[in-house]
């Protein structure tokens, strides 16, 4: 169990970071504070990459595996500060719970890798094979795995721990997430004589009832590969008596295990060049969303919007071993999948680098107007974080 100096500590630093606004691309604020924090703690270097990542580093007296622990420090933003009923920058503290945007997505999670590390360290003396990176990853809510591309170049973990919310379970898989945009060219005519263009929307309508007739792909454990259509646009908009000459939706395709761009884009493809013979007025095509964002350091993200879906075994060595470990401490655990994206679609989507989540809270409070995190969550989980360094650094 944590002192209640640790306690403390883990909850003064979860209150400080809520309190650094930390909308994405906005991060300087929280990496500073998470600067200041690790080198106070006794990490032994602290890098912040071009992107915004900060990695706090703590080297055990003997070499060994590398695990990182991953949490973002960017959060959505705020829409209406006058419906929440606490300051949501203010962390405060009611019933138990720190109050605050980010407080379960995901600053509490990253105070409390910041501490574990830091206790395990202390306990040690670092005498432990190998080293523990705590990352703090930018740009997460816009790019699941992106900017988590730079860390693992950068350290070549053996393994990864996503600190997504997940109630202290353990989660050693989700499906991912790709935004494919579908796009259908007319020809622009006044709209009092239409028959001398060619709708561009009308040919989409087209399209979104042939897409609708695809059947999803299936996972026995992650589920259907979900295709739903999520916005739609024209141009040139407003029509001003212009038939509209382009159309563009965009889908969320939620992505399973050994999907492939090309294998996504496949059968879409194949209907999209039925549809084409059939009408010679079609003229349309897919492809991923690309994104771009700027980074607080001045410097461009950007990615196509494919995040691949993962899982693991559970009984994979290291799985079992952090299971084992934390049931020893008093906890009990399910094994189970997340239902969202995490970063995690890099590390063991692309990467294949050994990765589970374990986090605070509870996923639906992520985003949510009063968002919070339980003081007993997080002190909890500050208690598993130090658990895996344990199992996984034998």
């Amino acid at each position: 169990m944590l002192n209640k100096e640790r306690e403390e500590k883990v909850i003064g630093l979860c209150q400080e970071l809520i309190r650094a606004q930390s909308y994405s691309g906005e991060e300087d604020k929280v990496a500073e504070a998470l600067k200041k924090n690790f080198e106070e703690m006794g990490f032994d270097d602290v890098v912040i990459d071009g992107y915004g990542n900060i990695i706090g580093h703590i080297k055990g007296n003997r070499p060994g595996k590398k695990i990182v622990f991953d949490g973002h420090i960017d959060t959505v933003p705020v829409s209406n500060i006058d419906e929440w009923s606490y300051p949501p920058f203010g962390a405060e503290i009611h019933d138990g719970k720190i109050y605050g945007r980010g407080a379960t997505d995901m600053k509490g999670a990253v105070s409390a890798m910041a501490c574990a590390a830091a206790n395990f360290a202390k306990d040690t003396n670092k005498e432990f094979a190998g080293d523990i990176y705590v990352a703090g990853v930018v740009h997460e809510e816009c790019f699941e795995g992106v900017a988590a591309r730079a860390i693992s170049k950068r350290i070549k973990p053996d393994y990864v721990v996503i600190g997504e919310a997940s109630q202290l379970n353990i989660k050693i898989g989700q499906r991912g997430r790709g935004e494919i945009v579908i796009e259908t060219f007319g020809k622009p005519c006044h709209s009092a004589n239409p028959e001398k263009g060619i709708n561009a929307v009308y040919k989409m309508a087209q399209v979104i009832e042939a897409i609708r007739t695809l059947k999803p792909t299936h996972h026995d454990v992650l589920g259907d590969g979900i295709l739903e259509l999520t916005d739609i646009k024209s141009s040139p908009y407003p029509g001003a008596s212009v038939v509209p000459e382009y159309c563009r939706a965009t889908y969320d395709r939620r992505l399973l295990v050994g999907e492939t761009k090309e294998s996504v884009l496949a059968p879409i493809n194949e209907l999209l060049e039925e549809l084409m013979k059939k009408d010679p007025q079609l003229k349309v095509k897919a492809s991923y969303a690309v994104g771009k964002e700027m980074c607080y350091t001045g410097n461009e993200i950007e990615g196509e919007r494919f995040f691949p879906g993962w899982l693991f075994d559970e009984n994979e060595d290291f799985v079992q071993d952090v299971y084992k470990e934390i049931k020893v401490m008093g906890y009990n655990p399910t094994i189970t999948q997340y239902n969202f994206c995490t970063n995690g679609s890099h590390y063991a989507g692309e990467a294949n680098i050994k990765t589970l989540g374990l986090g605070p809270s509870r996923e639906n409070l992520a985003h949510t107007v009063d968002e919070y995190i339980e003081i007993e969550q997080l002190t909890s989980v500050t208690e598993c974080y130090y658990g895996v360094i344990k199992a996984l650094l034998k």
